[in-house]
């Protein structure tokens, strides 16, 4: 049975789960889900068509659900959906997405958002992220899974990040990040792979050696970057991380996060 403060304020048609408590001062509108075994702190504010899965925590002051930050947005019942055992922190925002965009903005599971970060209309965010404080999301961004964003850093819209990267704090993100990559900078550059993140998911030694020198080969030698990514197509067969970041490279419709002084026209 779920708890739910006598100072909140639930609408009628809302759907609370089981053993979900509703903390003081919370406001839940009527085509809100929230799963079971969830707790709102206090001062949660939740509202449009908007999915919340089981196991979340949400502190003071975060606001779930508001229309999107774009002109564009007439109205229209587009959504938020949240996953399983997630941790949304302090004055954390995210608002639904666009009838012109996916129609949805998506975060998964066990994602860890600290305070005051943001995830704008139609983003697609994987699960066991972690964003560090003010982590800022524009419009139409992909996050891989088991991606880290540090503090006070934001992506341009329609980014795409892989999985397993590691943002650096204050970065700038304008360009696509290859996964397992490590980036920082304003713009964030390309300063190799994320290899405490890589041994994290249990990569070996031997694994990390390969994957660093397609890296190298990619990304660090000299040349126009389009006959280096042609002479290396065939080296997806080494790894599948390689083979991941060789789809990423060719599913991609912006240009790519480049290492210092070897940019895509070099």
């Amino acid at each position: 049975m779920s708890k739910i403060d006598s100072t909140a304020r639930v609408e009628d048609g809302a759907t609370i789960g089981d053993d979900t408590t509703i903390g003081p001062y919370c406001i839940i509108g009527r085509d809100v889900v929230i799963g079971a075994n969830c707790k709102l702190i206090g001062h949660v504010h939740i509202t449009g068509h908007t999915t919340i899965g089981s196991g979340c925590t949400i502190y003071p002051f975060a606001s779930l659900g508001t229309p999107p930050q774009s002109l564009g947005y007439k109205g229209e019942p587009t959504k938020l959906t949240i996953g399983n055992d997630c941790t949304i922190r302090e004055s954390v925002t995210m608002n639904i997405g666009t009838a012109s965009g996916r129609g949805v903005t998506r975060l998964g599971d066990r994602a860890f958002i600290m305070t005051g970060s943001h995830i704008g209309h139609d983003c697609i965010v994987g699960n066991d992220v972690i964003f560090a404080n003010t982590a800022t999301l524009a419009g139409h961004c992909e996050v891989g899974d088991h991606t880290f964003i540090g503090g006070v850093t934001a992506l341009q819209q329609f980014v795409r990040i892989g999985q397993q990267v590691m943002i650096g704090g204050l970065s700038g993100v304008r360009d696509d990040v290859i996964p397992y990559a490590l980036a920082r900078g304003a713009p964030a550059r390309l300063e190799g792979l994320n290899i405490v993140g890589m041994r994290r998911r249990k990569f070996t030694r031997e694994r990390l050696a390969v994957i660093r020198a397609f890296v190298d080969d990619l990304f660090y030698r000299p040349g126009l970057f389009a006959d280096r990514l042609q002479s290396v197509q065939h080296r997806g067969e080494e790894d599948p991380a390689i083979a991941e970041m060789l789809a990423f490279i060719g599913g991609g419709k912006r240009p790519l996060c480049m290492a210092l002084g070897n940019d895509a026209d070099a």
